[in-house]
């Protein structure tokens, strides 16, 4: 998931990733390496969503992601201010381990 707009359709920059990706991946059509990443046949929304259940859900879809390691590390690179990277939640460019819920937290637990 590029950061800001998307390289137009079979623009240099889509054709270049999607040929680093199949290499690195091993893959050897993109129809195949598009099927297993997930950012790529998801809905975008998932990887920045606000509830912190979504947030949970992308990072479970990132788990098996043959390129993980290598989003992680771009995120980093590119520092990444928000949304779900390589499995990871960035918040205001930081990795966090989850997404609070918004409001305030309670100054008293809830009985379960």
């Amino acid at each position: 998931m590029p950061h800001g707009k998307p390289p137009a359709p079979g623009s240099t920059a889509t054709a270049t990733s999607e040929v680093d990706l199949m290499t690195l991946t091993g893959f050897e059509d993109v129809e195949q390496l598009e099927s297993t990443i997930p950012c790529r046949s998801y809905d975008p929304e998932v990887f920045f969503a606000e509830s912190p259940e979504d947030v949970e859900y992308a990072k479970a879809l990132c788990r098996e992601c043959p390129v993980r390691e290598m989003c992680l590390q771009g995120a980093l690179e590119r520092r990444e201010p928000w949304g779900v990277w390589g499995g990871e939640l960035f918040v205001q460019g930081v990795v966090v381990a989850r997404k609070r819920p918004r409001g305030r937290p309670r100054k008293t637990e809830v009985a379960a």
